[in-house]
């Protein structure tokens, strides 16, 4: 046997040192010293012609530094000819940048005693070239000689182009540019510079610096690195001369990359990076692009330039289309004194593409095609057979039963206008008797979304049931006519002529009704009349505050995203009054609604809600606080704004502690909690209980205020997700019953399976709040999707809660909305391949979702009509192709997942794993069409919505090629 000793391990008493780099590849016996001794080869063994190279540099180097002055020139220009020629693979560094390196000091010592000429010029260019290898110990080197050979340059002779050396050359010269501007901006301000970067001083001024990034962009942009360009300019401040530099042949590509930059700019930044390439857009009369723009910058003056620039008559229905999908006001395409011209500036035809009156039809054809014309009855949608518990007779038949077959009736066949319980029936037995009270309205209000769209068959169903002496059948029918004509303009006005004069009626439910039919009718048209009925609600004090926040709230959406401040001023003056005489109404339900109304005027305008912002920061009240949190949502909708976000979170960090637990506490503690919340305190001896329930609010809307903010880029709603799920595990009630809700609003129509696995485990909360509102959300992400797991994991909770009314009935709601026009509508606030923001459609969800954080006081209560604000957000998910005659033109089309290929090289595939189709066809969320063949050439530059097609005059068709 062997002695054990011998396999003993040394423990040695000190830690082994650190192995040397060299060392350690020694041992590993890794390539990096075989790349060692290939070097020393190099080194020792180069090739003849590699030696010949070498001496002639150095013959070169020895003749600048002779006295005789008439050989300088020909050595410079044999120096730098020899440079530019060198031809080397593209990994490894130039041979004459290799072997002239270890002359660079005394090349650098020798250009110094020379004395100003155009020889020093010379030299300093191609020392500048020569920096590129000192970059790592003498910082802008190559801009310090770029520089100084600009300067030392006759006036009659032209610096040559900083492109003549090179690519990697320019690229160096882009880096060192950028770190130059910075370095002197900081020291402009006044503020220390960074301790990393030396101090060194450059010659020239920030003109010359700005006149050789438009060189190098010029350079760049020739050589298909259009985004170095691009940042290039926006490093140096300078974005908006990149229009004077793009051709024909680059302006596409920077348009798209500027573009897709623009979610991850601050402010002022990214409108000037919009307006930036409109006029790029504008200057190369691509219309459709530069109108979906001004859309975006929701400026007016634009969007009446581009309107009336088009020359075309179709190409104008093409630009007719995209601004009745956005809901542009038609005014706005009128010049200021051209008031009451209408008959005469557009003609019938284009009146007709704007108004969009054409949607009803268009949409029931497309029914027709997709084979879902037949109406479907709540067992088709339900599917009870295929749940796991049956549930007792008597639960089916009850009112809350009812009242949601109601609601699924309508989304389900919404816009079809044939559905067997309120449209296709017997006056007598019509659904809406078999509700109670207040269900009768949101039944009579369902005949509108059946009716969707349709404004003439809308009004004549609707009207039989005006005359009703039943209050609540009337409410719900000035609310149809509303909803009947959401998105689509008509010369009669109906709604208006109709609404108006039952904006005053006793009765509260008939109000509510007609003023909210008024906000859904005319949302994003900004109608001076609809103003001027509903604003004297808001300020009158006779009327509840119910009635003055649902005005606020149809305000909104008439005059969504307008920074109207003749509403904004007496929205803040009822708040400030109410608050100084100490209204308990703002410590209400209802008060949310009305700071949602002030916040739904600023969506989308950034800054523009500052000075609102500071005034509600004055009222002394806790509504202040949701309305500041709501007011600088709406503004950075969509922006995906970072600093803003974390605003947001850093609202959710504060633990507010009910009193109950207060009391549990020592006196002293008590009174240390009391000096610290002041405010609360006070108010807290009134009356305990809705102080600290209503200061709370704001963190419900902070979370929804983060999804707000961060929806419509990929990027930044992965990174809300993130957020949300700690939220959900670290957040108090409140702010975990929201976290749905704002999980629904990121992903509105795009039913991911990550998402809709998370909300499947809220559904089962032990919170039924939470439970409630991740039903809800689970109907939102699905909606109008048809999605068949969705639908089993509906089926399951449906049995899951069949003891459950409340959750049961939120069940067949979501069911309802995932079978949305049978598949074909969606609600996603994003269109123009998820580009533009669609405001009116922001302003309906975010009001569902406000009512929906209080479910219990709103949806669960009287308020269920509530749930139809959706329609604000309802459209189409089709795209239908027509000739220039506005006729259907069915063409073979290939629909498949968008791919972003912003930035990359060639003309890579925008689409992948499709399928083709003949139109008209669906488009999910995040699919893209385009054509299949080159037969039509679209008017159009997103296949979306209806699309004009021109026969292309160069196109063959197979047999004909055949036959020659």
């Amino acid at each position: 046997m062997s002695n054990p000793t011998q396999f003993a391990i040394p423990v040695p008493s000190e830690d082994p040192k650190a192995r040397k780099p060299d060392q350690a590849d020694k041992e590993e016996g890794t390539s990096k010293l075989e790349e060692k001794k290939d070097e020393e080869k190099e080194g020792d063994e180069l090739s003849e012609e590699d030696l010949q190279l070498r001496s002639e540099l150095e013959m070169l180097v020895e003749r600048l530094k002779e006295s005789n002055m008439e050989l300088y020139r020909p050595a410079l220009e044999s120096l730098r000819t020899l440079i530019r020629t060198s031809t080397s693979s593209m990994t490894s560094v130039p041979q004459p940048l290799k072997f002239l390196r270890p002359h660079f000091p005394d090349l650098q010592a020798l250009y110094e005693t020379w004395a100003a000429s155009e020889n020093k010029s010379q030299f300093a260019d191609i020392l500048s070239v020569l920096a590129m290898t000192y970059s790592d110990t003498q910082p802008r080197g190559t801009l310090k000689y770029r520089l100084l050979s600009a300067s030392l340059r006759p006036a009659n002779a032209p610096l040559v182009d900083p492109g003549t050396w090179g690519h990697e050359y320019v690229r160096h010269l882009a880096a060192e540019l950028g770190e130059e501007f910075e370095y002197r901006e900081v020291q402009d301000d006044g503020t220390p510079s960074e301790s990393g970067t030396p101090k060194v001083e450059l010659p020239g001024t920030i003109e010359d610096l700005r006149s050789l990034a438009k060189e190098c962009s010029t350079f760049l942009l020739s050589h298909n690195a259009e985004p170095d360009a691009v940042d290039l300019l926006q490093e140096l401040e300078m974005i908006e001369d990149i229009v004077s530099l793009v051709d024909e042949n680059t302006f596409d590509r920077v348009c798209q990359y500027m573009t897709r930059c623009v979610s991850f700019l601050p402010p002022p930044d990214d409108i000037t990076f919009l307006q930036t390439v409109h006029k790029i857009y504008t200057q190369f009369q691509r219309f459709p692009e530069a109108i979906a723009l001004a859309i975006r910058l929701g400026d007016r003056d634009l969007v009446r330039d581009d309107f009336n620039a088009a020359g075309n008559p179709v190409m104008k229905r093409q630009l007719a289309f995209t601004l009745a999908r956005a809901q542009i006001p038609i005014e706005w395409l009128q010049a200021d004194s051209a008031d009451g011209e209408e008959e005469e500036e557009f003609p019938s035809d284009l009146l007709e593409c704007l108004s969009n009156t054409r949607l009803s039809l268009s949409f029931r054809e497309f029914g027709k095609e997709m084979g879902v014309e037949e109406p479907k009855s709540l067992e088709d949608v339900y599917k009870t057979h295929l749940e796991n518990t049956s549930t007792s007779t008597s639960n089916v038949d009850s009112a809350r039963g009812n009242l949601a077959g109601t609601f699924v009736n309508a989304f389900v066949n919404a816009g079809f206008g044939n559905d067997k319980l309120m449209v296709d029936v017997e006056a007598g037995s019509s659904w809406i008797y078999k509700n109670k009270e207040h269900g009768m309205m949101s039944a009579a209000a369902s005949l509108g979304l059946s009716l969707l769209w349709d404004t003439e068959m809308g009004l004549t169903h609707i009207d039989k049931y005006t005359y009703s002496a039943e209050e609540y059948i009337k409410a719900g029918c000035y609310l149809a006519i509303g909803i009947s004509n959401a998105s689509v303009r008509t010369e009669t006005d109906a709604a208006l002529a109709l609404l108006a004069e039952h904006v005053m009626n006793k009765s509260v439910p008939v109000r509510t009704g007609a003023i909210m039919g008024l906000g859904m009718a005319y949302a994003g048209s900004q109608r001076e009349e609809v103003m001027a009925t509903l604003l004297p609600y808001i300020v009158d004090e006779d009327v509840t505050m119910e009635i003055c926040s649902l005005a606020a709230l149809a305000l909104g959406f008439v005059f969504v995203g307008s920074e109207n401040g003749e509403i904004t001023g007496t929205i803040l003056q009822v708040l400030m009054e109410k608050a100084e005489r100490g209204d308990k109404e703002l410590e209400g339900k209802w008060a949310r609604f009305l700071a949602l109304g002030l916040g739904l005027l600023y969506l989308g305008q950034q800054n523009g809600s500052d000075a609102t912002l500071e005034t509600l920061k004055a009222i002394e009240k806790p509504i202040s606080k949701t309305a500041q949190v709501i007011v600088e949502a709406c503004a950075f909708a969509g922006t995906t704004n970072v600093l803003r976000v974390q605003k947001m979170l850093h609202e959710c960090d504060e633990h507010i502690v009910p009193p109950k637990e207060e009391e549990k506490k020592e006196d002293d503690k008590d009174k240390k909690d009391g000096e610290k919340e002041g405010e609360e305190k006070k108010e807290g001896e009134e009356k305990k209980e809705e102080p600290v329930k209503q200061d709370d609010t704001f963190q419900t809307f902070a979370v929804i205020a983060v999804a707000l903010i961060s929806m419509g880029e990929e990027i930044g709603s992965q990174m809300s997700m993130r957020q949300f799920n700690h939220l959900m595990h670290y957040g108090e009630p409140n702010i975990r019953k929201a976290v749905p809700l704002a999980i629904g609003l990121v992903n509105a129509s795009n039913p991911q399976l990550p998402i809709l696995e998370t909300l499947s485990k809220y559904s089962h909360d032990n919170d039924l709040t939470v439970a409630l509102n991740a039903i809800f959300a689970m109907g939102l992400v699905g909606a109008g999707s048809n999605n068949a797991r969705l639908a089993q994991m509906l089926r399951q909770l449906a049995g899951y809660y069949h003891k459950e009314a409340d959750c049961l009935f939120m069940v067949r709601i979501a069911q309802g909305l995932v079978h949305m026009g049978k598949g074909t509508i969606g609600v996603n606030p994003f269109f123009s391949d998820r580009s533009i923001m669609h405001k009116p459609a922001v302003a309906g969800l975010l009001a569902v979702l406000t009512a929906f954080t209080d479910a219990k006081g709103f949806i669960l209560d009287k308020q269920h009509w509530m749930l139809f604000f959706l329609v604000n957000a309802m459209y189409p998910r089709f795209m239908i192709t027509i000739d220039e005659e506005l006729n259907n033109l069915p063409v073979a089309v290939r629909v498949g997942q968008a791919v972003d290929v912003v930035g990359q090289a060639g003309k890579p595939r925008t689409i992948s794993g499709f399928q083709t189709h003949t139109t008209p066809v669906r488009l999910g969320t995040t699919e893209r069409a385009e054509l299949a063949t080159e037969e039509f050439i679209p008017y159009a530059a997103i296949l979306e919505g209806f699309v004009i097609l021109k026969k292309n005059p160069g196109w063959e068709s197979e047999d004909s090629r055949m036959q020659l």
